[in-house]
Formats: C-alpha cells, sequence, structure tokens
C-alpha cells in the first residue's frame, strides 16, 4: 500500500470518527482522482449535456460531505462511493432533461467498448441503464454493484474486489454476466 493510499485510508477513518480536519486534509489527496473519475463520466456525455466536470465533482463532494453514515473501509470504499454519488447525480440530471423534452422516446442503445457499458446517447440511455441496473440490484445486488464501481467510478477489478470482500475471479464473472444481462434487459424494456 503506498504512502498516499495509507494517508487516504487513515484520513477517511478519522473523518468517519468525527474529525472535520480530516476531511479538509483528505480533499487534496483524492480531487485528482475525483476529476480523473468525473472526466471519465463527462466524455462518455454528447453534446446535448451542459454539466460541467468540476460541477459534477462538486455535486458529488456536497453528496460524500452529507453523509451520515461514514464507515469508510478504504480508499477503494471511498471510490466506489464517489462513483454511486456521480452516478446518482448524472441520472438525476438526465431524468430531468428527459422530462423536459417533448415528443416520442427514441429508442436506447448501449453497447461495449473497452470493456464499459457505453450509451451511446444522452439522457434517455443513462436513465435506461440506471432502471436496467436497479432490476440487476434485485436480482443480484452485488453484480450491480460491480458493474457501479467499473463503469461509474473506475475502479480496477482488483480494487472492486477489495471492496466487496470477494475474489478478483469473482469480479470478473460477475462484470461479463452483468454486461450481457444489461444488454438483454436494455433491449427488451425498448419495445
Amino acid at each position: 500500500m503506498s504512502a498516499t493510499s495509507h494517508q487516504v485510508t487513515q484520513l477517511l477513518v478519522e473523518w468517519g470518527n468525527g474529525d472535520q480536519n480530516a476531511l479538509e486534509n483528505l480533499i487534496p489527496l483524492v480531487y485528482d482522482e475525483l476529476r480523473r473519475m468525473a472526466k471519465r463520466h463527462m466524455n462518455r456525455q454528447y453534446g446535448e449535456h451542459t454539466m460541467q466536470t468540476t460541477e459534477l465533482i462538486h455535486e458529488a463532494y456536497l453528496k460524500l460531505a452529507k453523509k451520515k453514515e461514514q464507515d469508510w473501509k478504504n480508499r477503494a470504499h471511498f471510490f466506489g462511493v464517489a462513483a454511486q454519488a456521480m452516478r446518482h447525480i448524472l441520472v438525476d440530471y438526465a431524468r430531468a432533461k428527459k422530462t423536459k423534452k417533448r415528443g416520442g422516446e427514441d429508442a436506447q442503445r448501449i453497447t461495449f467498448v473497452e470493456n464499459s457499458v457505453i450509451p451511446n446517447d444522452q439522457s434517455e440511455q443513462v436513465v435506461a441503464l440506471d432502471d436496467a441496473l436497479k432490476r440487476l440490484a434485485n436480482l443480484d445486488e452485488r453484480k450491480s454493484q460491480v458493474v457501479e464501481m467499473k463503469f461509474f467510478g473506475g475502479l480496477t477489478i482488483k480494487e472492486i474486489a477489495e471492496v466487496l470482500k470477494v475474489s478478483k475471479e469473482t469480479v470478473k464473472r460477475d462484470w461479463q454476466f452483468s454486461k450481457t444481462w444489461l444488454l438483454k434487459e436494455i433491449a427488451q424494456n425498448q419495445s
């Protein structure tokens, strides 16, 4: 474990124990990684998306700072929760945009590029993916968490395995299953 990773984990524990100074010391250590996560999310958005990367980071930070239960396990756990916060922010944004649109719904298309499930369009696809992830969570919560951490958080297989306390092979199987299941689920709900 690197010194920075150890520092992040220690500050997370201190913050979880109520030390607000720990949060102030944590932010400079995690900001660049949060920025990379947010940038990945924003790169998946297309022309109609008006939210900026910095806005997404700040919204996620506010969600994390307001979180009542802060039992942080380690760095990977923190970034998994940050990924979830970013997902919720983008889905809320997409739902708001979707309700403003008038007219018929376009078909949703989801593809796999570089081992990621990527929406090829805008708000309808983000909402379709979120809805499918919720259905997957009802079927198998862990598989849904794997998708959330990998797709929205950019966590590695190893980091996801650490957070979920399972083997890397289990995470790989869950990821493979989930990609196939999500494609099928979204396709079935388009008709």
